[in-house]
């Protein structure tokens, strides 16, 4: 007589069955979103350096303009421009006003 091998089945609950689903959608689940993140990231970082070339290119901007008003507010240019339009500097006329602090 030969002995059937009798196979057993094991019938799984179906919180089992969710694990095991859920485990598979997690492997298979996060190196896309390791992928997503890290190309978000790059993304972000890309976008910060340009915000610093804005940055930098707007601070040598400011730097040129206040040179240029430094120029212009010198006495040599303000005494140029007063003699253009036909006056005189007179340094008797100029009166110093200081604030006392009480």
């Amino acid at each position: 007589m030969s002995k059937r091998k009798v196979k057993k089945q094991l019938k799984m609950s179906k919180f089992e069955r969710f694990l095991y689903t859920f485990a598979v959608f997690l492997l298979l689940a996060s190196p896309i979103s390791i992928v997503f993140s890290k190309a978000t990231l790059a993304k972000v970082n890309f976008e910060v350096e340009k915000e610093k070339q804005q940055i930098q290119i707007q601070e040598r901007t400011n730097e040129g303009i206040s040179m240029t008003i430094d120029e212009l507010a010198s006495l040599t240019k303000i005494q140029e421009v007063a003699e253009a339009q036909g006056l005189s500097y007179n340094n008797n006329n100029i009166k110093t006003i200081t604030q006392d602090n009480e």
